[in-house]
């Protein structure tokens, strides 16, 4: 059936098909931006920007940018909730995704150290700092446009559609660098061929913003804004008002981030490193395990319309246990210890949105779940990388595990925090 976006005769109509493909494309391409970085973070950047340094401390640098967004993140969520919870979700999405191509473009075109000096690392964390920024707004809004427009009934399933965006734009990701290593040298691919998949983002980003501009507001927007004038300034509200459920959402949002980013991020480094797999060899098995991701997400979300609570703990059990298994399973394989990883990842994104989403009132909906969301991001993905790669040097794999045991165990936390919202109106 149609969705209606208002009552004017000019009002046009959005179908379920191109709201969530909308919702889908502007963060596939998102998180194909975000993800690229990461790969080259580790197979990159260390060489050509901090080539001054001994292996070891130039990849802990390199790992400092890639942490550099997700502080970044609660900011681009300050600014753009603000304007969404305000003027709207479809136009603060299309301003978030502009940022965010921007930025990848220009990490494209980055001169390296030996060009210009200390100024390249440093403009490569400005970049980095632009990438935070788009994606702090894109997420929340997405989830939105996505759960916004669903049926009472369907929330968790029309909210997984952007949750899809990320196995996507990661399974791009690591494809184009695999194809890019296999047709260039490893010369050729320091020197010109990584830049790549960052000037090749443009592309993408053109069509995220084309598909996005076709569609209008969402329907509880647009209800909400005729009944109530937009909240001030929606961030004081937030944490004036709602900062309980900050707090939860952080929580049950923890461990999924050190879980995706210790599946995605750590296990390339010490796999190719310390385990001494080639980087093609990984990039497959991490392609792999992205369609275990890929696969979960909608299983996740169909459970989770008869209860998002009891589903996201049952998963964050799930993963507790996983945490113990860690170690064992990466020394095992690493193929087996991704396809079980990526795939509790799947389980527990794939409700996320729409859980975190229903925690907070329309008129700061949008700013609330991107505070928590990106908060989180501070919490579990930006230090996880760091943290695990030095617990597992001094104290060996078997505490990465516990380290993802005790997020999961704060995710559980948050979850006896907040309340059943399947059946609420929004």
């Amino acid at each position: 059936m149609p969705i209606a976006t208002g009552n004017s005769p000019e009002t046009r109509i959005n179908t379920p098909a191109q709201v969530l493909f909308a919702s889908l494309v502007g963060t596939a391409v998102e998180f194909f931006d975000f993800y690229i970085y990461a790969t080259a973070s580790i197979l990159v950047f260390p060489h050509l920007f901090f080539p001054k340094s001994d292996p070891s401390t130039a990849m802990l640098a390199s790992l400092a940018t890639f942490a550099v967004a997700f502080f970044a993140r609660p900011i681009g969520s300050a600014l753009f909730g603000h304007f969404g919870d305000r003027i709207g979700r479809k136009r603060t999405l299309v301003l978030a995704l502009s940022t965010m191509g921007v930025s990848t473009f220009l990490v494209g075109v980055l001169p390296g150290y030996s060009a210009i000096g200390i100024a390249a690392p440093m403009l490569l964390a400005l970049c980095r700092f632009g990438q935070g920024i788009g994606l702090g707004g894109e997420w929340g809004g997405a989830v939105l446009l996505a759960v916004e427009n669903a049926p009472p009934s369907r929330r968790a399933i029309y909210g997984m559609f952007p949750q899809l965006g990320a196995p996507i734009g990661f399974a791009l990701s690591g494809g184009i660098f695999l194809l890019l290593s296999d047709w260039l040298s490893n010369d050729q691919f320091l020197s010109w061929g990584w830049r790549l998949p960052f000037l090749a983002s443009a592309a993408l980003v053109l069509l995220g913003l084309y598909v996005r501009l076709k569609i209008t507001e969402t329907p509880v927007f647009e209800e909400a804004r005729k009944h109530m004038h937009p909240v001030s300034v929606p961030l004081f509200s937030v944490f004036r008002h709602h900062a309980l459920q900050v707090v939860a959402g952080i929580l049950v949002c923890l461990s999924t981030f050190v879980l995706f980013y210790l599946m995605i991020v750590f296990t390339l480094d010490w796999g190719t490193t310390e385990l001494h797999y080639s980087r093609n060899t990984f990039l497959v098995y991490q392609l792999i395990g992205t369609a275990a991701f890929l696969l979960t997400i909608p299983i996740a979300a169909w459970i989770a319309e008869r209860g998002r609570r009891r589903t996201m703990i049952v998963i964050s059990v799930l993963i507790a246990v996983f945490g113990f298994a860690l170690a064992p399973l990466f020394t095992l394989h690493p193929l087996v210890l991704l396809l079980v990883g990526l795939s509790l990842m799947g389980l527990t994104y794939g409700p996320l949105g729409t859980v975190v989403s229903e925690l907070f009132p329309t008129p700061v909906r949008y700013t609330g779940s991107s505070i928590a969301f990106s908060t989180a991001g501070i919490l579990g993905a930006s230090l996880a990388p760091y943290a695990a790669r030095w617990l597992a040097s001094h104290y060996g794999l078997q505490y990465v595990g516990y380290y993802l045991t005790a997020s999961a165990i704060l995710t559980l936390i948050g979850l006896f925090m907040i309340r059943e919202t399947k059946d609420e109106t929004l």
